[in-house]
């Protein structure tokens, strides 16, 4: 079972949005066993989408389209659509006295935009669309099936689960398939792969093994399909169970966990308390922390100290040491984190001074040289990180080492 993504709208194209909406439609129709073997752009216009259906009919047997359906008259995919069946449009009475309610709650009269966003092809199934104003469309032709549906991420989002991904597993019931992600940090995608290759080798032939790169992380992917959906998922949790001791002191979660979701849990387990002391990453790592609900139950503040006054000023570094070693160093960042435990009367904290770049490097120390420190009052740990010349990238990578440092640091106490 084949199916294909079109996505419309010229602010794809020109990247002007980034389109979210094909990966996500592209992870749900792969769990209930359905491959996707393209996924296209498309401009507003009606040659470009006419000549993408085609083609896609020709070569697919369901067709997930989004885009194009709002109420503006740049919004042409739904003519387009009936233009290219061959059928007219008519009011459709049901949808446009939904958009009615929906607009007096809002306390608002429709357009009659919204009086001409009702205009359905005659050969459509509506989807109720409860999050918008735009309904999507069933189509089927020569037992493939074609599917329009808003642009809108959280729109598409809910005609996907509530009405298409059922009407889809109903009338295309296809062989289980079942995944598990092991998410790593600390050594790259090439080294991984060595470390693990004789189990990769050794796999059932059900079983497949993806490798997932990210900023300072691998996303380790297990695959599996069968016809017995209990005896898959028991086998894959049976390779999760082989795998790990092979990269243990990679592993930091599973699944869809976030790093700083996992350094929260471990430090409420343990009844730590953490601070930041910030240069470089310009408060990146508190704001990654915080962006977990519940942190202010081990979290208790940072200090963004970028100017060396506030490294002096605010957490005591010693201005010997910044003349003698400068802002990036290892006994900076270890005076930042005893400066810092001291300031917000924490367990522990991290610390962080670098140069992110593009500017700023010098032959002694080049832009993406990095110094973190993490530790409590009795016993500090310093990392040394040589990166690149791009800024972003620096920030990101490092902020991702000092949340794991933490981590592996708690978990040795």
């Amino acid at each position: 079972m084949k199916a294909q993504i079109l996505t419309i709208g010229d602010e794809i194209l020109i990247g002007q949005i980034v389109d979210t909406n094909s990966a996500w439609m592209g992870q749900q129709l792969n769990l209930q066993g359905i491959q996707v073997d393209k996924i296209i752009s498309l401009s507003d216009s009606q040659e470009a989408i006419t000549k993408g259906i085609d083609q896609a009919f020709a070569e697919a047997d369901i067709i997930l389209m989004t885009g194009g359906l709002g109420p503006t008259k740049d919004d042409i995919t739904k003519k387009t659509i009936a233009d290219y069946f061959g059928v007219d449009m008519y009011f459709d009475e049901s949808t446009f006295n939904r958009i009615q309610r929906l607009f007096k709650k809002l306390g608002r009269e429709p357009l009659e935009a919204h009086r001409l966003q009702s205009y359905m092809p005659t050969n459509a199934d509506i989807l109720m669309n409860k999050m918008g104003t735009a309904p999507g469309m069933w189509f089927e032709k020569d037992g493939k099936i074609l599917v329009s549906m808003p642009g809108v991420p959280y729109e598409m989002k809910y005609l996907m689960s509530e009405e298409v991904l059922p009407r889809l597993k109903k009338q295309f019931p296809g062989k289980p398939i079942a995944h598990r992600t092991i998410l790593t940090t600390g050594e790259g995608e090439s080294r991984l792969a060595a470390k693990i290759d004789s189990f990769v080798e050794a796999l059932p032939s059900n079983i497949k093994m993806a490798y997932l790169p990210g900023i300072a992380q691998v996303r380790l992917r297990l695959t599996g399909t069968g016809d017995d959906e209990i005896a898959l998922n028991d086998l894959l949790d049976k390779k999760v169970e082989e795998l790990k001791p092979q990269i243990s002191e990679f592993i930091y979660g599973y699944e869809n966990e976030k790093l700083e979701e996992v350094l929260g849990k471990i430090l409420k387990e343990k009844g730590k308390t953490l601070c930041t002391a910030e240069s470089c990453t310009g408060g990146y790592i508190a704001h990654k922390i915080t962006s977990i609900s519940g942190a202010s139950a081990y979290f208790m503040g940072g200090i963004v100290a970028y100017d060396n006054a506030v490294k002096m000023n605010q957490l005591q570094v010693q201005s010997s040491t910044l003349e003698k070693h400068g802002a990036v160093s290892e006994e900076t960042v270890i005076e930042m984190v005893k400066g810092v435990i001291k300031l917000l009367k924490t367990d522990l904290a991290v610390a962080i001074s670098g140069i992110a770049g593009p500017t700023g490097g010098t032959p002694e120390k080049p832009v993406g040289t990095i110094w973190i420190a993490v530790g409590d009052k009795n016993n500090i740990k310093s990392y040394k990180l040589n990166l690149w010349k791009d800024r972003m990238k620096n920030i990101e990578y490092s902020t991702t080492v000092a949340l794991n440092v933490i981590r592996k640091f708690l978990l040795e106490l």
